[in-house]
């Protein structure tokens, strides 16, 4: 247990960045493995209440893979991926929406709501703010795959966020978009997540995931790359350090900062209250992948 004195100067140090965040929009996007975790989810919702009750302004972008998975098996589909994306058929599509836009999406704002925060499900039951258009993902040979109702997004009503951050009101939005013609997809969440933080130039966008940042060895938690820049990374490209799934993650973030958010950060999201500690504290627990090195720590 802390000492009364070492609990004080934990939150004098948190005083700082309180200030500095102040008014900042956040993206945060959960998902993957997390959206399986009671515990892990609680404690997560529990920090983005904070974020809310000391003024930051968080938008909550959410997936729901394993629970569409589970509604998958006990519909009789098989889960098919191409190039990283869900085949979402008619039926599966279906499963998609009542399962992420309507269940998982309505419970993390039902958590947020117990916890003392105040949240709006953003689906299509209410008001969807995504619209894109499907996506078009070719093979080695150029030639267009296959993947069904899948799309990305083009735009989002920045307007509906705006009004819900001004009246302290934590949106929560799941990862489906709408075409023009009123056409339902499914989306990546990530993908989701990046382009409401463009759109907003938020201060920070957050992946909560199961590992606990960039690694120079990707078998070694203690390996973890605490700031992570476009020349870093591309050096570590070039060498291997960065692989598999991680190489379009990172890709993605650095694409991301350069476009107007000052950093993203990759943090395991398992770790009790991991998102005040990456925020509040000088060092963090992540990863912080930034547009150059002249950006200040934290």
């Amino acid at each position: 247990m802390l000492h009364p004195v070492e609990k004080a100067d934990v939150l004098i140090e948190a005083l700082h960045w309180i200030r500095e965040f102040r008014d900042k929009v956040f993206v945060i996007k959960l998902g993957g493995s997390l959206m399986t975790n009671p515990l892990a989810m609680s404690h997560l919702l529990q920090d983005v209440v904070f974020l809310e009750t000391v003024g930051i302004k968080p938008i909550v972008v959410h997936g729901g893979g394993p629970a569409i998975n589970r509604a998958m098996l006990e519909a009789g589909l098989q889960s098919r991926f191409v190039l990283g994306r869900r085949y979402t058929c008619e039926k599966t599509l279906a499963i998609v929406e009542r399962v992420l836009a309507n269940e998982v999406n309505e419970q993390i704002v039902e958590q947020i709501t117990i916890l003392g925060g105040k949240a709006k499900s953003l689906n299509f039951n209410s008001k969807c703010i995504a619209f894109g258009e499907p996506i078009k993902l070719k093979d080695d040979d150029g030639n267009l795959l296959d993947v069904g109702y899948v799309g990305t997004v083009t735009r989002v009503d920045r307007k509906t966020i705006e009004e819900l951050l001004h009246s302290g009101t934590i949106p929560v939005i799941p990862s489906m978009c709408l075409t023009e013609e009123g056409q339902k997809l499914n989306v990546n969440a990530d993908t989701v997540a990046m382009v409401i933080a463009q759109e907003f130039k938020a201060e920070k966008l957050v992946y909560l995931s199961d590992i606990n940042g960039v690694r120079a060895d990707k078998d070694d938690p203690e390996s973890l790359i605490p700031t992570l820049t476009p020349e870093m990374a591309e050096e570590l490209f070039r060498k291997g350090v960065i692989q598999s799934g991680m190489i379009p993650k990172v890709q993605a973030c650095l694409a991301t900062v350069e476009k107007g958010v000052r950093k993203v950060h990759i943090v395991d999201g398992r770790l009790r209250h991991s998102l005040l500690l990456e925020i509040f504290t000088t060092f963090g627990i992540g990863t912080e992948i930034v547009s150059s090195t002249h950006h200040p720590v934290k």
